[in-house]
């Protein structure tokens, strides 16, 4: 296997923490890309968007999923990455998605106990709850569009990895 593994999903799913666990386990390149973006823009997503708009931003992250997918390389996607739908296709067509799926209270759970607000802007304004489940609803069809495979990351993370491996290898 030297494919390239995209890992797709809302905030808090678990896609870096996962990343890395799975680069190690296969000896694959890893790379987070909003932390991509940051490092080449020397920006938070949340100046990106305040000075170019989510378009900007949206148009800077595609772009950078074209420019760091190689073989032998796990790559955690930005949350929205699936909202263009020549990114759902680019990564179909070169390599394998994995959809890291969680109920909305999960995710909202997992955010409270590390928000990184200045990070990452509010999507819609609402709590973090109400906002993970406007999210989850806006785009689950897309990240199930995307994906090759869904794993249900509302477990151990080893149980998790162990899933992925499974999946990659049948």
């Amino acid at each position: 296997m030297n494919e390239t593994i995209f890992l797709v999903g809302a905030r808090a799913a678990g896609k870096t923490t996962m990343g890395k666990m799975l680069a190690n386990k296969l000896s694959f390149s890893f790379i987070d890309t909003d932390c991509h973006l940051l490092e080449t823009t020397q920006k938070t997503v949340a100046e990106i968007v305040e000075k170019e708009g989510w378009e900007g931003f949206r148009a800077r992250e595609s772009q950078i999923l074209v420019d760091t997918t190689k073989p032998n390389r796990v790559i955690a996607t930005g949350g929205g990455m699936v909202l263009a739908e020549h990114n759902r296709n680019f990564m179909k067509q070169n390599g394998t998605v994995i959809f890291l799926s969680a109920p909305a209270a999960t995710l909202a759970a997992r955010l409270m106990k590390d928000p990184n607000i200045a990070q990452r802007p509010s999507l819609t304004g609402l709590s973090i709850v109400d906002e993970m489940e406007k999210v989850l609803a806006d785009r689950l069809p897309l990240y199930h569009d995307a994906a090759h495979y869904v794993v249900d990351v509302n477990q151990d993370e080893n149980l998790i990895l162990a899933q992925i491996i499974e999946l990659l290898t049948d």
